[in-house]
């Protein structure tokens, strides 16, 4: 496992566990806590604790045809999407949940250039929100911004620091509206970062706005 000095909070993490996250953020988190120990232990406490009051739910009369009416519902919804199973970090850069998004580690990532040597990769863009995987060049900054949503940014290969904090392999940054930052990666290596938004970002610059509509950020 990582050194992670920054954890995904105990909300987030319940809310995973509960399957009440956007499929995003879920793989943001299940891909986390496969590099981190002390986050993979605080989940698998919430599962257990949520499975324990499942036990405890007391029983209702049912009607008779209820099973029957259960299983028309369901046959007749959409496939659920299901939440990636975080598991231990193995060779590579990705871990299990990302690979299996990705489709192999990182030589399987088909990048677009979006400027400033900055590359992304769209994984799954949603109503509710978007997860993408981003490349940036050592030592570039990118350009200054706040945020209408959530942004969650889990880095994966270097680091990057802003107004708040350094963020290394297996650190998660939670930004919200109140954030205003310019994230720059540490000079000598690339740094990749796994980013879910569930709003466009905010950007201060006018190039940046301009050509936001096109990278999709």
């Amino acid at each position: 496992m990582q050194d992670v000095n920054h954890h995904i909070s105990d909300d987030l993490l319940m809310g995973y566990a509960a399957g009440a996250l956007p499929q995003a953020f879920d793989l943001v988190i299940a891909t986390h806590v496969s590099l981190s120990d002390e986050s993979r232990a605080r989940l698998e406490s919430f599962e257990a604790l949520g499975g324990a009051v499942l036990n405890h739910v007391g029983t209702a009369d049912l009607e008779e045809d209820s099973f029957e009416a259960t299983m028309a519902r369901i046959s007749a919804a959409p496939a659920p999407e299901r939440a990636p199973s975080p598991e231990p970090a193995e060779t590579g850069i990705f871990p299990a949940p990302l690979r299996d998004m990705v489709g192999g580690d990182l030589d399987a990532v088909k990048w677009r250039a979006v400027g400033m040597g900055v590359k992304q990769c769209v994984l799954h863009s949603g109503k509710d929100a978007s997860v993408r995987l981003l490349y940036i060049p050592a030592g570039q900054a990118m350009p200054m911004h706040s945020h209408r949503g959530t942004e969650m940014t889990l880095v994966l290969q270097g680091a990057y620091s802003d107004e708040e904090d350094r963020f290394a392999r297996g650190d998660v940054e939670i930004a919200g509206e109140e954030t205003n930052h310019t994230p720059t990666a540490d000079p000598g290596e690339d740094c990749i970062c796994l980013i879910a938004t569930d709003a466009p970002l905010k950007f201060n610059g006018l190039l940046p706005r301009i050509a936001q509509p096109f990278v999709g950020i």
